[in-house]
């Protein structure tokens, strides 16, 4: 007798801070995960490896979503794997830099647009592609993550960083209501400040400190509460929520 293919989740950007405590619910709430990166092969493996030894099934996957020729091979892999159900597209950058706007050279704001926002929506035309009802799919679930960023402009810091996940959210709007009878709900988790690597990458390590107290909760997100957020958006729990746009930012 023919064991039933798992249900499949795709997590971009997957090796590192909220990617990577997605890609372990996502594994507690039974699904394989294909856990995508671009760069960082190490932080993938470990990820996967992680999973894997808890008893989960996930496999690392290098993909540059700015590319949809290499997104399409991330979602040929996914389907060996099993039957893909939902896609959280997790993987942004900010191009490492905080400043004014008017600092920000024209190479970054290129490849930052490439990833948050063409690499977005390559992702979602494939997913639309492999999961639509109308396309022989059998449904499922889009979750993308944007950021509180899109609505407070990130002046002085990333001001094209938050341009980018402004687009986030509108893509996801637009594209819940063009595809809600497809079989497909599209939503968004849009997180505040939270306990990563990002800021330290950028070059201010002290910044969530300093915002702390501009949060009416008082701390920054963990992870994990971030991906609580995803996993319940993709859970039968919301099959009647699409088009939402959640924030996770301790009321800031």
């Amino acid at each position: 007798m023919t064991s039933p293919r798992p249900a499949v989740v795709i997590v971009t950007g997957g090796s590192r801070g909220i990617g990577a405590a997605i890609a372990h619910r996502a594994a507690r709430d039974g699904y394989a995960v294909v856990v995508n990166y671009s760069a960082d092969a190490a932080g993938a493996a470990a990820v996967s490896d992680g999973i894997n030894a808890d008893g989960g099934t996930a496999v690392a996957v290098r993909a540059d979503i700015s590319d949809p020729l290499a997104v399409a091979g991330l979602f040929d892999a996914a389907e060996a794997l099993g039957t893909l159900a939902a896609v959280v597209n997790n993987a942004g950058i900010t191009g490492n830099l905080i400043g004014p706007l008017t600092d920000v050279p024209a190479d970054v704001v290129r490849r930052v647009l490439d990833v948050n926002v063409a690499g977005l929506i390559f992702s979602c035309q494939e997913a639309v592609r492999r999961l639509s009802t109308d396309l022989g799919g059998h449904g499922g679930s889009i979750v993308n993550i944007s950021s509180t960023a899109a609505k407070a402009g990130s002046p002085g810091t990333w001001v094209h960083y938050a341009a980018s996940k402004g687009a986030v959210d509108v893509l996801t709007v637009g594209l819940a209501a063009e595809v809600a009878a497809q079989g497909i709900r599209v939503n968004c988790v849009a997180p505040g400040s939270t306990k990563t690597g990002l800021h330290a990458a950028a070059g201010m390590p002290d910044r969530m400190a300093r915002l702390r107290p501009s949060i009416p909760m008082g701390r920054g997100a963990e992870p994990d509460e971030v991906a609580a957020a995803v996993s319940w958006l993709m859970s039968e729990e919301a099959g009647y929520i699409t088009g939402a746009v959640l924030p996770v930012s301790g009321g800031r």
